[in-house]
């Protein structure tokens, strides 16, 4: 997925070239060909807003720490009825880089205590972190306003179909207890 990303113009930082002793701000405000490029990356409808700013802090002598705000208004399709919906999303993010800590080979890694903390690159793409952010903030599933999803019930002919109430196991219990009362009164 990463080849395929988009690569904006001056996303890139070389961290060996940053201040060491204070941090180093940046923003990135997407075009709208880079938008869409991202949203068809994506598998949304559309980005009309996007925009990623924060800054880059050293950490000790080898680290670094990002901190950042992501901003972004996203055009998805419904799950129900494939309207679209519009989604406004406003995210922190913070990431740690640490020198030394080993990027893991197998195909299954137990996640550390800080999922927020990273390998240290030789240069950082804003642009994938803006990216990867955004993929991670999008609603799993959007749903329109007045999308309802009624009740479907399939069956195979000549037989009762189960419908939703048949599958609460204690609607029954519910009536006997009325009528166990209604016996006692």
């Amino acid at each position: 997925m990463e080849a395929a990303l988009p690569q904006l113009p001056k996303s890139q930082l070389r961290l060996s070239d940053l201040a060491t002793r204070k941090a180093t701000t940046f923003a990135l405000v997407p075009t709208s060909d880079e938008r869409k490029a991202i949203a068809a990356e994506l598998g949304i409808r559309g980005i009309r807003k996007l925009r990623f700013a924060g800054s880059m802090a050293p950490q000790g002598r080898t680290d670094w720490h990002l901190q950042a705000e992501l901003g972004a208004t996203v055009v998805q399709d419904c799950v129900v009825t494939l309207d679209p919906v519009t989604t406004r999303i406003d995210e922190p993010l913070n990431r740690a880089y640490i020198a030394g800590m080993e990027e893991p080979e197998a195909s299954e890694v137990e996640m550390t205590a800080d999922e927020n903390s990273e390998p240290l690159p030789e240069t950082l793409d804003l642009a994938q972190v803006m990216i990867e952010a955004l993929a991670l903030a999008l609603p799993l599933y959007p749903r329109a306003a007045n999308a309802d999803l009624g009740e479907a019930v399939f069956t195979a002919p000549g037989v009762a179909p189960m419908r939703d109430e048949d599958a609460k196991p204690f609607a029954g219990l519910e009536s006997l207890r009325e009528s166990l009362e209604k016996k006692g009164q």
